[in-house]
């Protein structure tokens, strides 16, 4: 008789030290490789022809360079708002407010100005799912804003500087800010919102000179400083924001 084997795609681990590590099994993934992100916490990637095993001891052998980015991702989710009945929250065009309700079930309305939650009365607002919850209501605004503001602000400085595009897509990535496909394409994300209004224009200008530039070589860099002035300070100042951390 011939034994069958079940292969886990996925196993959480507590690392001495560390905390909990996601291992899971990547199909995209070459090699082993560690990811340590605010929020969402230690990820291991491991390819197919990798064990699970093989990965744990990895996890060791890089134990000082995982605590050094822990470090750094306490202190970005030390930043991450924390939301209650009392919270002065605003996105680029709604106000948060947190409603009881005498239900069961959670539910958000987006309307005239707000951002309505509603959340069972016997719950705390800081419980996990709540917090969760209402961080999920708050992307949803973004993304009716982002739908509204950022096609037009592409148009805008499209024309005014020459540009031609296809369309623009919003999308909530998690490690992008923006994208130009080959075929000019502009994809936008919707935490765009979130930045300050030299910040979100200088993502549309970046994605608006790929269109020209499909690289980041000198003559993209060279364009994109007579639409945005210093643009390397921008991306710098780019960097202190995180999609994941707000």
């Amino acid at each position: 008789m011939s034994a069958t084997f079940l292969r886990l795609s996925s196993v959480n681990l507590h690392i001495d030290g560390i905390g909990k590590v996601l291992i899971e099994r990547s199909d995209k993934a070459k090699r082993v490789s560690i990811s340590v992100r605010p929020i969402k916490g230690i990820r291991v990637a491991v390819p197919p022809h990798i064990s699970f095993e093989k990965a744990e001891q990895l996890i060791y052998t890089k134990a000082d360079w995982i605590k050094e980015h822990q470090a750094r991702m306490q202190q970005q989710e030390a930043r991450v708002t924390v939301y209650d009945q009392d919270s002065e929250f605003k996105t680029y065009s709604h106000t948060l407010r947190l409603l009881t309700h005498a239900q069961y079930t959670m539910r958000c309305v987006i309307e005239d100005g707000y951002i309505n939650v509603f959340y069972p009365a016997y719950k705390d607002a800081l419980d996990s799912d709540v917090q969760k919850f209402v961080r999920k209501s708050i992307e949803e605004a973004y993304r009716k804003e982002a739908k509204v503001y950022l096609p037009q602000r592409v148009e805008y400085f499209a024309k005014k500087f020459g540009f031609s595009y296809q369309s623009v897509f919003i999308k909530n990535a998690k490690s992008r800010w923006g994208s130009c496909s080959h075929t000019d394409n502009i994809n936008l994300n919707l935490h765009l919102m979130r930045l300050p209004e030299d910040l979100r224009d200088y993502v549309i200008l970046h994605e608006l000179a790929h269109t020209v530039e499909k690289n980041h070589g000198p003559r993209f860099w060279a364009l994109l400083d007579t639409l945005c002035g210093n643009s390397k300070a921008l991306d710098k100042k780019l960097k202190d924001y995180r999609i994941s951390v707000y």
